[in-house]
């Protein structure tokens, strides 16, 4: 079966609901996508689900089945980062629940004219929404250095300055496949069971053009401030970059980083926002991992709003990349 024929299978969609049982009330699900989250919580017993997306091609995929929910999906275009926004004109007490499946999907990744694949050849786009620079826009303008910082710090990459060099030599780049071609240039042939040489790049650039870093940050305190206390927040990541910050937003929020640590300085003690409902992350089963492969690097975290007022989270100390420490979107 192709990808484009392949159902889009919500990642972690058990034990998630498993955690958050019971399931009532209002929910908001911050990444939409292809609605795999959003119709596993009204079936699972929520009154009602806002779904958000910054892409408003999804909303378009989601009317062959929508109307059977009629008015308990509520579909609103815009980023996750300003769900409190929403939440307030919808419901100004609070939501009793929110989740975020972070990262690109499975359908975005399968759609060749999104320019996210390095498996597909398509524009240099990247875009999760319409709006902002694409991939091509901020390859062709950002000095060496910048790019560089970028497959460093968001991809990981070790090559970073050899690849950032070819890319600057290479421009104007247009298409997947001549990234793609710039990078295999740079590195080895990968060996059997290997990530193939773009894969972190790609991730990179993805990650830069999206503002992720910046968005999850906002989206997590903006979920703090839309939660009502018992409220719950479930945050599905796939990559340990992602993973980290929220992991840290968690334990800071939930006091257990006040008294400072190895990754953060003395801070003052403040009264908890969340309790933990997962003491580690949750990953997939095995049966799951051959339902979907691509789940093989998801990890789930779940965290119980409190009744204390939402406060000002420090940057420093959460695991973020340092260009988004240094303002750079």
């Amino acid at each position: 079966m192709s990808d484009e024929n392949r159902p889009h299978i919500p990642v972690l969609l058990r034990p998630l609901l498993g955690a958050v049982s019971p399931i009532s009330g209002l929910w908001c699900d911050g990444t939409f996508g292809a609605g795999g989250y959003t119709r596993g919580l009204l079936d699972a017993g929520a009154a009602r689900v806002i779904g958000v997306d910054r892409d408003p091609s999804v909303f378009e995929m989601a009317k062959a089945w929508r109307d059977a929910y009629g008015d308990r999906l509520i579909a609103v275009e815009g980023t996750f980062s300003e769900m409190d926004t929403y939440a307030r004109e919808i419901a100004p007490e609070g939501l009793d629940g929110v989740v975020l499946d972070l990262g690109v999907s499975s359908m975005q990744l399968d759609q060749s004219e999104r320019g996210f694949s390095f498996m597909r050849e398509g524009p240099l786009d990247m875009r999760m929404g319409n709006t902002g620079p694409t991939a091509a826009d901020l390859l062709n303008t950002a000095d060496e250095g910048e790019i560089a910082d970028i497959l460093y710090h968001y991809g990981e990459e070790r090559a970073s300055r050899r690849i950032a060099r070819a890319i600057v030599a290479a421009r104007p780049l247009e298409t997947t496949k001549q990234l793609v071609a710039v990078i295999e240039k740079c590195l080895p042939r990968p060996k059997p069971n290997q990530s193939h040489p773009a894969t972190r790049s790609f991730q990179a650039i993805r990650i830069w053009v999206n503002d992720e870093f910046g968005q999850l940050i906002e989206g997590l305190e903006a979920a703090e401030r839309a939660l009502k206390p018992g409220g719950q927040l479930a945050v599905v990541t796939f990559h340990s970059l992602e993973d980290r910050v929220v992991k840290r937003f968690f334990l800071a929020r939930s006091g257990r980083a006040a008294g400072g640590s190895r990754y953060a300085p003395q801070q003052d003690a403040v009264e908890p926002a969340f309790e933990l409902r997962t003491r580690k992350s949750v990953g997939p089963d095995e049966q799951e991992l051959q339902d979907n492969p691509r789940a093989r690097s998801a990890k789930l975290r779940v965290a119980i709003r409190t009744e204390f007022n939402p406060a000002p989270t420090p940057r420093e100390g959460l695991g973020l990349p340092a260009p988004v420490l240094k303002g750079d979107r």
